[in-house]
């Protein structure tokens, strides 16, 4: 008689499944550490984008106007608009509401920012065009918003901004018609310091407890 062979099961190894879930852990860990970091990158990286192609009426940034031959009798007329957001305790409006100016002309515009507070406070820019339609030929060549702005307590600062307004414009059937355009800044507060040093003199008026 043969006997009956024995029931083997096939059971794991004991460390098999601790294993298996610690590297699936692992994985979810690294998914959500590279979802939280691309979160953090896609702020910066969509304000580079919409710099770079005025996409979501984001004004272009340019390294300098084109040439005076490039420069037209066609005029519009730029209006200026300053706001503050709610937790930034200073005053900003533009210095001048607005200019007639000539497309393709590189033209200085001035906002004056005043800190109200008995203490430093940085702020950061966010600009936009409208409409934005014209943000893609409008360029900015210098300009406040491009880095974090300190300002003492009680200080005013006068910020320029360069811009021209890309010949191009008048050949888009979507904007050769346009004649206003609205350059607005909003300012909010910035508490990522890191010992920024109090805003420049750029050769505007700068006074202290005004």
């Amino acid at each position: 008689m043969v006997g009956k062979e024995p029931n083997r099961s096939e059971t794991p190894a004991s460390g098999a499944k601790p294993a298996r879930h610690g590297i699936v852990a692992l994985t979810l860990a690294g998914l959500v550490a590279g979802m939280v970091g691309l979160s953090f990158a896609a702020v910066p990286l969509y304000r580079i984008f919409c710099q770079q192609t005025g996409y979501d009426g984001t004004p272009r940034r340019a390294n300098a106007a084109p040439g005076v031959d490039q420069v037209s009798d066609k005029t519009v007329r730029v209006r200026f608009d300053g706001n503050v957001a709610t937790g930034l305790p200073w005053k900003f409006e533009p210095v001048q509401k607005e200019m007639t100016v000539q497309i393709g002309a590189s033209n200085l515009a001035f906002f004056k920012a005043t800190n109200t507070s008995d203490k430093p406070v940085v702020g950061t820019a966010i600009f936009n065009v409208a409409p934005g339609t014209a943000a893609s030929y409008f360029n900015k060549v210098q300009c406040f918003c491009f880095t974090q702005q300190r300002l003492e307590p009680g200080q005013s600062q006068e910020m320029p901004v360069t811009f021209f307004i890309d010949p191009a414009f008048l050949e888009d059937d979507d904007t050769k018609n346009i004649q206003d355009i609205t350059l607005s800044y909003t300012f909010y507060r910035d508490d990522n310091d890191q010992g920024l040093a109090k805003a420049p003199n750029t050769g505007a008026e700068e006074r202290s407890g005004s």
